[in-house]
């Protein structure tokens, strides 16, 4: 058969080869995955840039399209990059740019954008013929010096142009802008993070190679994402940071907001990386729908691109705002956990990567560039040197040289001529001499010469210092760092939360004392002392919380954020919180619904509050008791171990008779003297130890004898017998307020009905308030009207116990003082200040300093009124 054969068939025979399809397969795929793993998918460790992104910054670098160069046609760059380097389809170019100069895709935008680049609520880009893009500075770092050789360049697709094999990027953009793609058989996910950090870790690496993840930590805390959000927990992202895979739970921002109605409402002011508003609005209405989550009555995506993202979320009358808060995290991308993956090409093999790694490679690579760049500067320097050496040469000689020149026939001649002169120029340096323009053989111009070679030559010897030294060159690139920033660092955007079990939240929380002011409908903020400046006394106040027409600031006192509140209620239940956990709000806000914060009936309220610094310290809890008193003068005493094991539910303080609800709340060490005031004007003294302690569930005894249903007690002071620097302060209804020495006050037994301790007449109003104070301290006082003023206490004058005192504030007709309070006089008295108090439905301006002698209604200061000097009657008989 094979006889037949003719010899063209017999080639075709020949250049047939016989393979086992499995190894052919095997082999094929291999290449095929490797080209998607190397060529398409996987990011390079670094400059962080898949061969699209690297292809879509060198073609408009190319063309010249810089930050301040105007705005080019999307399509003519993808064209470009098409044409030239990336033969694949249109769209996959165009997506790829896009996403460039999206802010909520980039951490830092590579490109700048003009027109419709698409939204976060999941919008596309308008077509590429609409839009218009340019370089945005930081891309230009990372082109910056492509063009002294600091990297390899290949062959384009049709051997026709050169590209980069990687850009020589002065920033870290790996890390700093993340990457995510899938490949054959692998994946990357690698998460954003914030320049500023990620250069002070690359400048701690330089410092130190052998740093530890622990140590870089300190540096590059935790991902940072261009949406912001709450990263919630850290154990994930610290197991990613170290191996390369790991997890981060990201949350999204929200706050708590009431309409005029009283209405609460959740309002998502960022949310997780990647997410789309819209279906988030979206899910949130089917888990309504669904009756999955209760208590949410609308909710509406009003985010913009002026403003940024706002969803609100209108919920029930009857919903607790946290419970809802804590259902959309469960069921809603509001919370979404992300893979950290860090799968890069190092030396063009996959590779899994901690953050330490990740900035060695970088900064690596940054010192490969840096010795490239010095080569290619210096063989330049010396070049330029060179030919200057020629010029200086012909200078010295410039009569025999213009004389050669002239009498040589052609330019050839004259160069042969010039080299064979015996002046020691070579080929370069006459030819350059030929090209040398007349100008240049003027005085000035050979002076000139002479400098820029004299220059030149002090470049030579810098450039191959550097070379020769390893530290010099690490400096480089610190410096260069440093710079990019300067230029382009910016503060975190994602804020980092650790779980109860990983640290203790204290020791995150900046301690600093903090006002607390809760309303009379139970509203409770916090906000830093330093907001309210201190004024003299008699002047307006400034507005200390925005409230609704019927509600005023009841309780206002002043707390360490590291410390524990305990509140009393009205109906002797007493419950905790962490002074952190108190929402922050400016000192003009609302604040936040206490029953949204404790387990509070609806019927009961919060009465009084106590500043424990540590419950677990065990020294300090078995050492202090706490003291509650009531309206109608009962007393309790029961130690503070009692209430040192915080419930959810709280636990029941005392029991509160028909008629009477709870008052006061003190801690006491065990050697105070107890102080009870009564509206009337009366107050009595005694000895702590005169109240025995009783366990929590106990009535109390008598404290004072209140005379009549419209008499009530107004407030308790316990102060430490050995005090000597302390004076009894009192305030009445209408602003009238003294000071008077404790010892004014003769110890009596308790249940008493007192001495007389202001004179209370229509011009002063009944009693309000007492206070134990010291000429350090400030006084605190605000009014039903939310007016709130805050002056020192030296300002308040001495009195006797039966004088009206003098005028502490302004008050308005209608108003009345709501709550007084003292706090440290930790800021610098502040003359002149404006507020701003609402005055028949209008804000207007008056001075802050009223007048200085304080007068008001024809009272003079500091001019002490009349009263009755004598002590009621019966102030030595106790109540059996």
């Amino acid at each position: 058969m094979e006889e037949n054969l003719t010899p063209s068939e017999t080639n075709d025979q020949n250049r047939i080869v016989p393979v086992n399809i499995e190894e052919q397969m095997k082999t094929a795929y291999i290449d095929y995955s490797m080209s998607v793993i190397v060529g398409r998918a996987l990011p390079d460790v670094r400059d962080g840039l898949k061969p699209v992104h690297r292809r879509i910054l060198f073609a408009m670098n190319e063309m010249g399209v810089t930050h301040n160069k105007p705005f080019k046609k999307s399509a003519r760059i993808v064209g470009d990059v098409l044409g030239k380097y990336h033969p694949h389809g249109d769209s996959s170019v165009y997506d790829a740019m896009v996403r460039m100069a999206q802010e909520w895709s980039m951490r830092y935008t590579l490109v700048d954008s003009q027109g419709n680049f698409g939204s976060q609520d999941g919008d596309g880009p308008a077509a590429m013929r609409y839009t218009e893009v340019r370089l945005e500075k930081m891309a230009e770092a990372m082109l910056e010096d492509i063009d002294k050789e600091t990297v390899d360049f290949q062959l384009n697709f049709d051997d026709s142009l050169k590209e980069p094999t990687v850009l020589p990027s002065r920033i870290p953009n790996l890390l700093l802008n993340g990457s995510s793609g899938i490949a054959v058989g692998m994946a990357t996910n690698i998460m954003p993070h914030n320049l500023s950090e990620v250069i002070d870790g690359c400048v701690a690496y330089i410092d130190k190679r052998d740093i530890s993840i622990e140590e870089m930590m300190a540096y590059v805390k935790a991902p940072d994402f261009p949406t912001g959000g709450i990263i919630y927990g850290m154990e994930g992202v610290k197991a990613g940071m170290a191996t390369g895979r790991g997890r981060v739970v990201l949350r999204g921002r929200v706050m708590l907001d009431a309409k005029p109605s009283g209405r609460e409402q959740i309002i998502i002011t960022e949310v997780p990386y990647q997410v789309n508003r819209d279906a988030l609005c979206d899910r949130i209405g089917q888990l309504v729908n669904e009756k999955i989550v209760e208590g949410i009555a609308h909710v509406n995506n009003e985010s913009n691109e002026k403003e940024g993202t706002r969803i609100v979320v209108d919920l029930k009358r009857d919903a607790i705002a946290n419970v809802v808060i804590n259902q959309l995290y469960k069921y809603t991308e509001l919370q979404t956990s992300y893979g950290i993956n860090n799968v890069a090409l190092v030396k063009g093999r996959p590779r899994i990567l901690s953050v330490r790694d990740m900035i060695s490679e970088f900064v690596e690579f940054r010192h490969e560039v840096v010795i490239r760049r010095t080569e290619f500067e210096l063989k330049e320097a010396q070049k330029k040197a060179h030919i200057l050496q020629g010029y200086l040469i012909a200078l010295d000689h410039l009569d025999e040289v213009i004389a050669m020149i002239r009498a040589s026939a052609t330019p050839e001649v004259a160069k042969e001529n010039l080299v064979n002169a015996g002046w020691g120029l070579d080929e370069i340096q006459a030819k350059a001499i030929l090209e040398l323009r007349l100008q240049r053989l003027t005085g000035m111009e050979r002076e000139k010469i002479k400098e820029e070679y004299d220059e030149l030559m002090k470049l030579i010897a810098y450039l191959q210092e550097l070379l020769g030294n390893e530290g010099m060159r690490y400096d480089v690139i610190k410096t260069e760092l440093l710079e990019i920033k300067d230029k382009y660092g910016d503060a975190r955007k994602s804020e980092i939360t650790y779980l109860d079990d990983e640290v203790s939240i204290k020791d995150l929380i900046k301690e600093e004392d903090v006002v607390i002011t809760i309303s009379h409908l139970g509203y409770i903020k916090r906000t830093s002392a330093n907001e309210y400046r201190a004024q003299k006394r008699g002047g307006r106040g400034v507005i200390g919380g925005k409230t609704r027409e019927e509600d005023y600031i009841e309780h206002l006192f002043v707390a360490s954020t590291h410390h524990t509140m305990l509140f009393f209620t009205e109906k002797g239940r007493c419950f905790w919180l962490n002074v952190y956990q108190i929402p922050e709000g400016e000192k003009t806000s609302k604040g936040r619904a206490i029953q949204n914060m404790i387990q509070l009936p609806p019927d009961d309220k919060v009465r009084a509050i106590i500043d424990v610094k540590d419950l677990e310290d065990k020294d300090f809890v078995k050492s202090h008791n706490i003291v509650l008193c009531t309206k109608k003068g009962v007393l309790k005493k029961t130690e503070l171990e009692d209430f040192s094991n915080p419930r959810k539910t709280g636990v029941n303080a005392i029991t509160i008779q028909e008629g009477d609800e709870l008052l006061e709340a003190k801690m006491t060490d065990g050697n105070c003297e107890i102080m009870l005031a009564v509206k009337s004007g009366r107050a009595i003294r005694f000895p702590e130890e005169k109240v025995r302690a009783t366990g929590r569930g106990a009535i109390g005894v008598g404290g004072i004898e209140v005379e009549d249903a419209n008499d009530e007690v107004i407030g308790m002071i316990c102060v430490g017998k050995e005090d000597k620097t302390r004076t009894v302060l009192v305030v009445s209804e209408k602003g009238y307020g003294k000071r008077t020495p404790i010892d004014e006050y003769r110890i009596t037994n308790r249940g008493g009905k007192g001495v007389k301790t202001i004179t209370v007449t229509d011009k002063t109003g009944p009693l309000v308030g007492i206070l134990d104070v010291t000429e350090q301290e400030d006084l605190m006082i605000t009014c039903k009207s939310g007016v709130t003023i805050r002056m020192p206490i030296k300002g308040v004058s001495e009195q006797g116990r039966a004088t009206q005192g003098v005028k502490l504030i302004r008050v308005n007709d209608g108003d009345e003082i709501a709550a007084i309070t003292k706090l440290d006089e930790d800021e610098e008295e502040t003359a002149g200040i404006t507020a701003i108090v609402p005055e028949a439905g209008e804000t207007t301006e008056v001075p802050a300093e009223g007048p200085a002698d304080g007068s008001a209604e024809g009272l003079n200061g500091d001019e002490e009124a009349t009263g009755d000097a004598e002590t009621a009657s019966g102030d030595n008989t106790e109540n059996p």
